[in-house]
């Protein structure tokens, strides 16, 4: 079987999760081409060996310079923050390298073009990494929306609601730096509310948002790792520059009208990234707290028993279901970034572009951009203008 030697840059929360598929494929679909776990990077020299060591890589380096120049190495993966982004991923297009990189695909729109154009000039294999789109039962909504079940499509409202910053004494961690994060809720967590709205309603018109910063400096962080950080009272304050809650109303080029909401700070949800969408044959509901199950409702139903009915996607008339596990035997969060690098790899064995690439970083970013115009010039802003 083919394989692709895998480099990849970070090693943290994205790095694990990543980590965690590429192990998987071999096991779980191994129809795919295989990717072999070669060269894990970071800058903190003993954090990334310990992480080679336990994530099951081959080796590590310390400059991610040093897997461009290795001829072992036929993918680059980017997990590092955003502000890293576009520098790795055009030195990677430039090399030849294939490349997979976690969302946003930069911290504004003008980067995110130049990323495309490079991987499109260099004519490699481009993927972003919108993990949320390969869960089986968004998957059931997009094969409703399809196959036109739901019938015109009026209304998409979607939430991402977290709470991890809520506490005011919570540390200034990366994801609260513009500079380093790009946006705060609104990049982080809209992106993906945004991403999924074009994989299933499709373009959007134009947008109006207002947005929130609710606490405006934090004590320094002492070390951070994905959501969690440690810090002291007493430590100095630095500010945060990046939204706290950002919402924001759209129009989409199909006549639906779409509502968005991110925030962190929602006590009480840990990660309701949620949509619902209405038609005029029936409509949808998704919370992925409960990510095997997707809610439906279909107006022929005979009236004494209308009424949304629970759908648990795990039979194997859904999407990866036959891959896993017996009917009712449920999966979680990993599944989805293995669903997604599945994609990847397919696309090696029939030289086609996986999907979500590129094109769809931009477009994401050209929402978020439109989103932040819209609130800075309290205006409806046409996606057109960006």
């Amino acid at each position: 079987m083919k394989q692709i030697n895998v480099g990849m840059v970070g090693y943290k929360f994205m790095g694990k999760a990543h980590s965690a598929a590429y192990r998987a494929i071999p096991m779980f679909f191994p129809q795919v081409t295989k990717p072999v776990m070669k060269l894990i990077c970071g800058r903190d020299e003993a954090g990334v060996k310990q992480a080679a060591e336990q994530f099951g890589w081959e080796g590590y380096v310390s400059d991610w310079r040093e897997l461009l120049k290795r001829d072992d190495i036929d993918l680059i993966d980017i997990n590092a923050p955003s502000n890293a982004h576009k520098e790795i991923a055009l030195a990677a297009a430039k090399a030849g390298k294939h490349i997979f990189c976690e969302k946003p695909l930069a911290l504004n729109l003008a980067d995110s073009r130049e990323m495309l154009e490079a991987a499109e000039a260099a004519g490699i294999k481009h993927m972003i990494g919108f993990n949320y789109r390969f869960t089986p039962a968004v998957l059931l909504a997009k094969k409703l929306l399809d196959e036109g079940r739901l019938g015109q499509i009026y209304h998409f409202r979607a939430w991402f609601l977290q709470d991890w910053i809520v506490d005011p004494m919570f540390p200034l961690v990366w994801r609260l730096d513009k500079e380093i994060a790009g946006s705060g809720s609104h990049g982080d967590l809209g992106a993906h509310l945004i991403d999924l709205a074009h994989f299933l309603i499709g373009g959007m018109e134009e947008v109006i948002g207002m947005s929130e910063t609710f606490i405006k400096e934090r004590p320094i962080a002492e070390s951070m790792t994905g959501l969690s950080a440690k810090g002291s009272a007493d430590a100095p304050k630095g500010p945060v520059n990046v939204d706290d809650a950002t919402l924001f109303l759209s129009r989409f080029t199909n006549g639906a009208l779409g509502s968005f909401e991110a925030t962190r700070f929602a006590p009480g949800h840990r990660c309701t990234n949620s949509f619902e969408i209405n038609g005029s044959k029936g409509s949808v509901k998704f919370d992925f707290e409960r990510m095997n199950e997707l809610q439906v409702y279909f107006t022929d139903d005979a009236a004494d028993v209308q009424g949304f009915r629970r759908v648990l996607a795990t039979d194997p008339a859904h999407a990866y279901a036959d891959a896993w596990w017996p009917p009712g035997h449920t999966i979680g969060y990993e599944q989805t970034f293995i669903h997604e690098l599945v994609g990847m790899m397919e696309c090696f064995g029939t030289d086609s572009q996986p999907v979500p690439n590129f094109v769809d970083g931009v477009k994401c970013q050209e929402v978020l951009e439109a989103v932040e115009r819209s609130i800075d010039q309290r205006r409806w802003v046409k996606i057109s203008e960006m």
